[in-house]
C-alpha cells in the first residue's frame, strides 16, 4: 500500500472559486442569458409576493393594495438592481425586499395614531406615507457610509476570519424560512425540494446541444412541474375539506393576486400621497438601513465568490452601499411597503447555475420591471405558492451558508483563538436573534419595551438580525483578542491586497464602471 503523504490531502486556497461556465464578465448566448434571466426573476418573486401578503393586510390593505405593493416592489427591485450592477458594486446580485425592515415597521403600524383610523383604506394609505417617510430619512445612513468611503474605511477592520459568522449567517440566519414553511404543505414542498436537488445535482451532466440543461434550468423546471401538480390537486378537490390555513399554503388560486391585479398599471412616485415624516419612526427605521447595510456586505462577499471574481475592495463596496441608499430612497419615493437588500435566494442561484454573468442578472431586473407593468401577466406567476418558493430556499440559503464557512481556507483552524472566535460569533449570531425572536412571539413586544419606541426599535432591530450580531461578535473579539501577532493565522496576507482597487489587477477587470465613468470618479 502507498504511503500516506499529508501534502496529498492538501488544497490550497483559491482567490477565485473555480468550476464555472462563465464569470462576472463572461456571457453565455443571448437566449441562454435571458432564459437565466427570466429564472432569476422568478426566483425573486417569492419575497416580493411574502413581505407584503403579511404587511398590506396588518396595515388596512385589501387584495387590489396587495397587488399594488408587490407591483411597485419588483419595479423598484428592477430599478435597484440595474443600478447596483451598472454603477454600484457591479456584482451580479439582485436587489429585493428586505425582511430586516420588519420590525420598525410593525411598530409603525402599531402606531396609535394610526391605529384608531377606522376606515382600513386610509389607515392602509396613511400607514403606506408613514413608512414612506421613515425609509425616506433612512436611507441618508446607507448613503452618507457609502459615499463618505467611512464604510469602507470599517471594512479594513474585517478579516476572513470575521466575515466566516457574518457570510454563514446570511444564509444560515434564513433557516425559519426554509423546512418550517415546506412543512405547512408537505406535499408540494417535499417533492420540490427533492425534485430541485435531483435535477440540479444528480442530472447535472444532461445536456441538450451542448448545454447542461437540467443544472442550469433546474428552479424553473421544477417549479413547473410542481406547479401543474399542484393545480391537479386543488382541481382535484384534495384540499377542499382541510382547514384554511392549510388551503391558503396548498392550494394555487388562494393569493387572489391575478384576479386583483390590472392589465397594465405603471408604479410612479409618491403613488399612496406625500410621505409623512416621525421622528421616531425615522431613528427605528436607521436601525434597519443598518442592519441591511451588514447583511448586504455578507450578501456581496458571497456573490463575489459565487460569481468566481476577487473580494470586492473596500471603494467598491462602500460605492455599492452608496447606491443601495438611492435604492432605499427609491423605495420610499414609490412606497414598496419595505426597504431594500441583496437577495440572498439569488446569489445561491449563480452557485447552483455555475453561471455568475453580471449580464444575466440585468436581464433578471428588465423581466422584474416589465412584468410588474403588466399586472395580470405578473400576477400570474406570482400565484406560485410559498412552500415552492421555501423548498428551494432550503437549498439556496444553505449554499450561500457554505461560501461563507469557505472563507476558513484562508485562516490558521489549528488556532484555539481563531476556533473560539468562530465558534462564539457564530452560536450568538444564531442564538440572541432566537432569543428575540421567542421573546417577541410570546410577549407580543421585544425585549426592549421602554417608553421610549425608538430605542425598542433601534435594539430590536439590530438584535434581531444574525448576521449583524455576528458581524459584532466577530469584529469585536478578532481586533482584540490576541491580535498582535496572529494577522497570518486571521486571513490577513491574502486579504489585504484585496483591499484596494489598485491592490489586484483583476479588480480593474471586475469593478471597473461602464462607460470610461472611472476617469471622472477614480478609484481609491
Amino acid at each position: 500500500m502507498e504511503e500516506f503523504k499529508p501534502e496529498d490531502m492538501m488544497h490550497p486556497p483559491m482567490d477565485q472559486l473555480q468550476g464555472f461556465e462563465y464569470c462576472i464578465d463572461s456571457n453565455p448566448s443571448w437566449g441562454e442569458a435571458i432564459a437565466l434571466g427570466f429564472q432569476h426573476y422568478i426566483l425573486a418573486l417569492g419575497t416580493a409576493v411574502m413581505i407584503p401578503t403579511f404587511l398590506v393586510p396588518l396595515m388596512g390593505g385589501n387584495d387590489g393594495d396587495k397587488v399594488r405593493v408587490v407591483q411597485t416592489l419588483l419595479f423598484v427591485g428592477g430599478i435597484n438592481t440595474l443600478l447596483q450592477t451598472l454603477f454600484g458594486t457591479r456584482l451580479p446580485t439582485v436587489i429585493g425586499g428586505s425582511y430586516a425592515f420588519i420590525v420598525p415597521i410593525i411598530s409603525i403600524i402599531h402606531d396609535s395614531n394610526l391605529t384608531q383610523i377606522t376606515d382600513d383604506h386610509t389607515r392602509f394609505l396613511q400607514t403606506m406615507r408613514a413608512i414612506q417617510g421613515a425609509l425616506i430619512v433612512s436611507s441618508s445612513i446607507q448613503i452618507i457610509l457609502g459615499y463618505s468611503q467611512l464604510w469602507g474605511i470599517c471594512s479594513r477592520f474585517f478579516s476572513p476570519l470575521g466575515m466566516v459568522p457574518v457570510v454563514a449567517l446570511v444564509g444560515f440566519g434564513l433557516f425559519d424560512r426554509g423546512f418550517p414553511l415546506v412543512g405547512k404543505c408537505v406535499e408540494t414542498g417535499v417533492p420540490m425540494l427533492i425534485l430541485f436537488i435531483a435535477f440540479s445535482q444528480y442530472m447535472k451532466h444532461m445536456h441538450a446541444r451542448h448545454v447542461p440543461i437540467l443544472e442550469r434550468f433546474a428552479l424553473v423546471m421544477s417549479i413547473i412541474v410542481i406547479w401543474i401538480y399542484a393545480y391537479i390537486l386543488t382541481a382535484s378537490g384534495a384540499y377542499r375539506h382541510r382547514p384554511e390555513i392549510t388551503q391558503v399554503h396548498c392550494r394555487v388560486d388562494k393569493s387572489n393576486l391575478i384576479s386583483s391585479a390590472p392589465w397594465i398599471k405603471i408604479p410612479y412616485p409618491l403613488q399612496w400621497g406625500a410621505p409623512t415624516f416621525d421622528a421616531g419612526h425615522a431613528f427605528g427605521m436607521m436601525a434597519a438601513a443598518l442592519v441591511s447595510l451588514i447583511e448586504s456586505t455578507g450578501g456581496y462577499k458571497a456573490a463575489a465568490r459565487l460569481a468566481s471574481a476577487t473580494p470586492p475592495p473596500a471603494y467598491v463596496l462602500s460605492r455599492g452601499i452608496g447606491w443601495q441608499g438611492i435604492g432605499l430612497l427609491l423605495d420610499g419615493l414609490f412606497g414598496t411597503s419595505t426597504g431594500s437588500t441583496v437577495s440572498v435566494e439569488n446569489v445561491g442561484l449563480l452557485g447552483i447555475t455555475r453561471v455568475g454573468s453580471r449580464r444575466v442578472i440585468q436581464i433578471s431586473a428588465g423581466f422584474m420591471i416589465f412584468f410588474s407593468i403588466l399586472g395580470k401577466f405578473g400576477a400570474l406567476f406570482a400565484s406560485i405558492p410559498f412552500t415552492i418558493f421555501a423548498a428551494v430556499y432550503c437549498v439556496l440559503f444553505g449554499l450561500v451558508a457554505a461560501v461563507g464557512l469557505s472563507f476558513l481556507q484562508f485562516t490558521n483552524m489549528n488556532s484555539m483563538r481563531n476556533l473560539f472566535i468562530a465558534g462564539v460569533s457564530l452560536f450568538l449570531g444564531l442564538s440572541v436573534p432566537e432569543y428575540f425572536e421567542q421573546f417577541t412571539t410570546s410577549a407580543q413586544h421585544g425585549p426592549a419595551h421602554t417608553n421610549a419606541g425608538w430605542f425598542n426599535d433601534f435594539i430590536n432591530t439590530i438584535f434581531s438580525s444574525p448576521p449583524t450580531v455576528a458581524l459584532i461578535v466577530a469584529v469585536v473579539l478578532d481586533n482584540t483578542l490576541d491580535y498582535k501577532d496572529t494577522a497570518k493565522d486571521r486571513g490577513m496576507p491574502w486579504w489585504v491586497k484585496f483591499r484596494t482597487f489598485k491592490g489586484d489587477s483583476r479588480n480593474e477587470e471586475f469593478y471597473t464602471l461602464p462607460f470610461n465613468l472611472n476617469r471622472f470618479f477614480p478609484p481609491a
